[in-house]
């Protein structure tokens, strides 16, 4: 009787094949959680990117203040991407990488990113800086840094808005977008606005710019 049980008994533990599923449905459920992340919205998430920047660049203020150092910020709307700076001693700008806040963050394809230093949503009638001085692109650059040479010796782009060592900024609006390309979805926008000295103060969720 135990030598027949024995030979037809239920076989126990799983096969090869049966462990490979189980790992495959986990890893699938794992991924579609990734995906949705909470279920965030679109507008969600865009709130999320402009709160970052804003406290960043309340931050590099501060830094500015604290440090008594020249920064600036860099946009670079093709590549989705902004960045901080600082003015080195030999009056080059330098990429502030030494700071993962402050370094290069590139947004999430889904979302655009555009600057305006014109034609801003309020009154710069009292601002401190002139026109000249907003769009002096050539800011603080030695002339030794802009000779021709190889790709690496070449000076890196100037900010477009600077942060001064006395806490004052130049003034500009900074638009941040959703649009989607497909579904029923409405385009989200939200703005953060400098207005000539620190912090920035954010605006949104917006039905247009």
């Amino acid at each position: 009787m135990c030598k027949y049980f024995s030979k037809h008994q239920k076989q126990t533990g799983f096969t090869l094949i049966e462990v490979m599923l189980v790992l495959l449905i986990m890893g699938l459920a794992v991924g579609a959680v990734v995906l949705n992340y909470s279920g965030e919205s679109a507008q969600d998430r865009l709130k999320k990117q402009t709160q970052r920047l804003q406290i960043v660049f309340n931050m590099a203020a501060d830094f500015a203040v604290l440090n008594q150092r020249q920064l600036g910020l860099r946009i670079e709307e093709d590549e989705n991407t902004y960045y901080f700076m600082y003015l080195d001693e030999e009056q080059a700008w330098q990429k502030l990488e030494d700071d993962k806040l402050l370094s290069d963050h590139t947004l999430p394809q889904e979302f655009s990113v555009e600057l305006s230093l014109t034609d801003l949503p309020w009154d710069t009638g009292q601002s401190l800086f002139s026109d000249d001085d907003l769009f002096e692109e050539d800011f603080s650059l030695s002339e030794d840094g802009t000779e021709i040479g190889n790709e690496e010796d070449k000076p890196l782009d100037p900010p477009q808005v600077f942060i001064f060592s006395s806490g004052e900024i130049t003034p500009f609006s900074l638009s941040l977008a959703y649009e989607a390309d497909f579904g029923n979805e409405q385009p989200v926008y939200f703005r953060v606005n400098g207005q000539d000295i620190s912090p920035i103060e954010m605006e949104g969720p917006l039905n247009e710019l």
